[in-house]
């Protein structure tokens, strides 16, 4: 059963049009991914299925019912966290949650009960009495999807989850998603975090500029490059030519340089990894390091995108010092 259904859905900012034709469903219950660099889409898709901006053209249902033109009648079934937090940093956690719970139309011993409770979930329970302002990165952003989910949404939307946030409050994040999801909630989230799409999403679609460019589960995403034997090699004695010398020494080997250090080899066919050290060595390249790999997500979002990880990377990095 869909919980969410998008069919042609279409922005425009004047002549710029930001979303083009999208069209995709969500199951109910499960984890579904929206994956994309900056100024994809993501955001703009996000808010327009949350009421937060008006489709150009296109249609959305949730549940079987189309809100298309009034989508705020169906915010009782969504949990809404944006980007950047929506919450009051003058007021304390506590009183944030029980205005949230206010806003959805809780009665006062109900979202005050709710509160607590969720603060017991979050690892939040020493700090419901502080201000809002004197909360962690990771704390704030653990607050802020306790008050998208006070009144039990459905469907919880989240725009770039962990961008900007510690290692540790990142993984916390990702479990409180996951323990939500094995109780029922449906998620919906958008992020450039490949490694984190794969970690969490059942089925995930690929946005570049404005178009979705795949759509299916991520195991079957996986599943044509998860035979690929893949090796990561820290090098050092070569500097010019090294991509066109490995393809001279390793025949029928995909050979990519990934940094000054670092390289990826590749091949369909089993290979020894202590033969490929030997052959380079004796090429005069100093191997210092080899890592075996197996191919994930990213791989096929690359191959399908034409979008390298490594300029997802520097994006996620330039958002995490903006914030």
């Amino acid at each position: 059963m869909n919980i969410l259904e998008v069919y042609d859905l279409t922005k425009f900012y004047g002549d710029f049009k930001a979303v083009c034709g999208i069209t995709f469903t969500v199951k109910k219950g499960e984890v579904f991914g929206l994956l994309g660099p900056n100024g994809a889409g993501k955001t703009t898709t996000i808010n327009m299925l949350t009421g937060l901006a008006l489709p150009t053209q296109g249609r959305v249902v949730y549940s079987g019912t189309d809100y298309t033109h009034n989508i705020k009648k169906a915010q009782h079934l969504m949990g809404v966290v944006p980007d950047e937090s929506n919450l009051y940093p003058e007021l304390t956690g506590l009183e944030n949650l029980c205005f949230c719970g206010a806003l959805y139309g809780l009665k006062k011993a109900e979202r005050r009960a709710k509160a607590e409770f969720l603060f017991e979930q979050f690892g939040l329970k020493d700090a419901k009495d502080k201000k809002f302002s004197a909360y962690s990165r990771g704390m704030k952003r653990r607050l802020t999807i306790a008050a998208g989910i006070i009144h039990d949404p459905p469907i919880l939307f989240l725009d770039e989850p962990t961008t900007g946030i510690d290692v540790a409050s990142a993984r916390q994040i990702r479990n409180i998603l996951k323990d939500m999801n094995k109780k029922g909630t449906t998620i919906f989230l958008t992020t450039h975090y490949i490694e984190e799409a794969e970690r969490l999403c059942d089925r995930v679609a690929f946005i570049v500029e404005g178009k979705i460019i795949e759509v299916d589960y991520v195991d079957e995403l996986i599943h044509p490059v998860k035979d690929r034997n893949i090796l990561i090699l820290t090098i050092s004695g070569v500097s010019d030519g090294l991509e066109e010398k490995l393809s001279s020494i390793l025949p029928g080997f995909s050979c990519k340089r990934l940094s000054d250090s670092d390289i990826r080899i590749e091949s369909d066919r089993a290979f020894r990894t202590g033969h490929i050290i030997r052959i380079m060595e004796e090429a005069g390249i100093d191997v210092m390091e080899a890592k075996r790999m197996r191919a994930t997500l990213e791989d096929v979002f690359v191959e399908v995108t034409g979008i390298e990880a490594q300029e997802m990377k520097k994006e996620k990095e330039k958002k995490a010092q903006e914030g």
